[in-house]
This record gives C-alpha cells, sequence and structure tokens, in this order.
C-alpha cells in the first residue's frame, strides 16, 4: 500500500543554481529508484526565512509530492539528515482530503502555465 506524502525542503542560500539543482535531482532520484512514484514538484525559489537557521537568513525552497512505501521516509528523512546543503525539511502524509486539494492546486498551476504559454 503506498501512500501521498508531500515533502518540503530548504537549501542553504550559499549554492549556485547548477549546485541546487544537483541536491534536488539527488532527492528525485532517491525517490525514484527506491520504487516510489513522483507525482509533482514545485521550485518556490529564495525566500526568506522567518528566523535565521545557521546563520543564515534566507533559502532555496522546494516542494516534491510522491507516493511511497511508509518505510520509505525513515530512509528519505536520514539522507534529508546527512546532506549539509540542506538545512530543513519535513514530510507530511497526505491524507484523502488533502491529496485532493494538493491535485486541485496542480490543476490550477497547469492552468495557469498553459494559458501563459
Amino acid at each position: 500500500m503506498l501512500n501521498q506524502y508531500e515533502t518540503v525542503f530548504i537549501t542553504t542560500p550559499v549554492l549556485s543554481d547548477a549546485q541546487m539543482k544537483e541536491a534536488v535531482g539527488k532527492f528525485k532520484d532517491l525517490i525514484t529508484s527506491n520504487g516510489c512514484e513522483l507525482i509533482h514538484e514545485e521550485n518556490w525559489g529564495l525566500k526568506k526565512l522567518a528566523y535565521p537557521i545557521q546563520k543564515k537568513s534566507t533559502g532555496f525552497y522546494q516542494l516534491l509530492e510522491f507516493k511511497a512505501d511508509p518505510a520509505f521516509i525513515g530512509k528519505l528523512e536520514i539522507e534529508f539528515r546527512r546532506d549539509e546543503r540542506i538545512i530543513r525539511f519535513i514530510t507530511v502524509k497526505l491524507e484523502k482530503y488533502a491529496a485532493e486539494y494538493a491535485e486541485k492546486r496542480r490543476k490550477k498551476i497547469n492552468a495557469k502555465t498553459q494559458s501563459e504559454n
């Protein structure tokens, strides 16, 4: 039984664009290589933090939405802790209504990008 999860992590702001994409790619590969299904990803960009973390006041936010076996979440969080580029992360299991809301939000974002093109 695969559950639906959403994880948001913040990378350190001192990374170059290529380094940030490499860090995000590492976690996307980790998710897909463990038999999980990556549903959606969003790059929220550089944002100001509510309070300083490791003497940094900004960070690059990234959202990944995926379906996974509950046992995989422990592996994912260990990798977040080991990676020095990640300054904060949170993984949340989406219950039925949250998953429906996330799907509506994805459709709204896709419609917006389609109308811009």
